[in-house]
Formats: structure tokens, C-alpha cells, sequence
């Protein structure tokens, strides 16, 4: 609910059990960018200080969350492009059972120090 609060998307999947309920789904699913956020901090490792910036993400949702699980972000650097002072990250969020839940591509830039 709080990420309904800040991002502004009440969509009744993610807030309204009783809609919830009637779809697919039988029961209220987490926003998927709620759970493609944990890429954001992942990511963040990856760049280390001094630092950098982010600057792609692709994101393919795989299954949903739901409200209890848990999840772990991960990312693995599987090219880099070092005139650029960039590189590419294989990244994914899997769920208790091991689901991947969201997959994709990161770009990030390290800084020039």
C-alpha cells in the first residue's frame, strides 16, 4: 500500500483484495515495479565507489508476487565496455520457491575516477 501511496498506482489488483480475488490471480499481486526496484540496489553494488550511474534496465515479468514473499535481486556482469566505461548486467529477482518473478538487461556507466 505504501508503494500505491508514492508511485500514485492503485491499481485494484494491487490494492483491492475483494477485485483481486476475481482475477487470475485469486489474491492481491505486489506492483512489478515495486519488485524490479530491488535491481536498482543490486545494481548499486555492482558500480561500487566511487561509483556511477544507471542507465538502462530491461524488464520482462515472469510470474507474480504476492503479498509474504520474499524475494532476492542478483546481477551478473556478462559484458563489459570499457570505451565507454560501461558494462552489462544479466539481472534477475526469484522469489522464496526460486521463481524467477522479473529478468532483464542493466547498462551502467562507472565514473570516470
Amino acid at each position: 500500500m505504501l508503494f500505491a501511496g508514492v508511485s500514485g498506482d492503485q491499481y485494484p489488483l494491487h490494492v483491492d483484495a475483494e477485485y483481486a480475488r476475481g482475477t487470475r490471480f485469486g489474491q492481491r499481486a505486489a506492483h512489478g515495479m515495486l519488485s524490479a526496484s530491488l535491481l536498482s540496489t543490486v545494481n548499486g553494488l555492482l558500480l561500487q565507489k566511487p561509483g556511477g550511474i544507471y542507465v538502462e534496465q530491461t524488464l520482462h515479468f515472469r510470474k507474480p508476487v504476492f503479498l509474504g514473499d520474499t524475494l532476492t535481486a542478483s546481477a551478473e556482469v556478462v559484458e563489459l565496455i570499457p570505451e565507454r566505461r560501461r558494462f552489462r548486467a544479466r539481472t534477475q529477482v526469484v522469489n522464496q520457491r526460486g521463481d524467477v518473478v522479473v529478468e532483464g538487461i542493466a547498462v551502467l556507466q562507472k565514473d570516470e575516477r
